[in-house]
């Protein structure tokens, strides 16, 4: 489900869900994760559906869920 290609949604934001954490991955993984403001599991953001949101999702896709 996290690996599906939207090109556009229709609304403005897409929703992410920390799923897993990133100790144990890449420095960089954790990075973005914090970047889009996922502090813990199962924490909830609502981020603006732009195509560098769409790239980050991408890179930390194992962790997170899209809904």
């Amino acid at each position: 489900m996290a690996n599906q290609r939207t090109d556009s949604t229709g609304s403005g934001t897409v929703r992410v869900t920390l799923n897993k954490s990133p100790i144990g991955f890449n420095r960089s993984q954790g990075a973005v994760v914090r970047s889009m403001g996922l502090l813990r599991i199962r924490h909830t953001v609502e981020l603006k559906d732009t195509r560098e949101t769409r790239g980050l999702i991408h890179k930390v896709r194992h962790l997170v869920t899209v809904g």
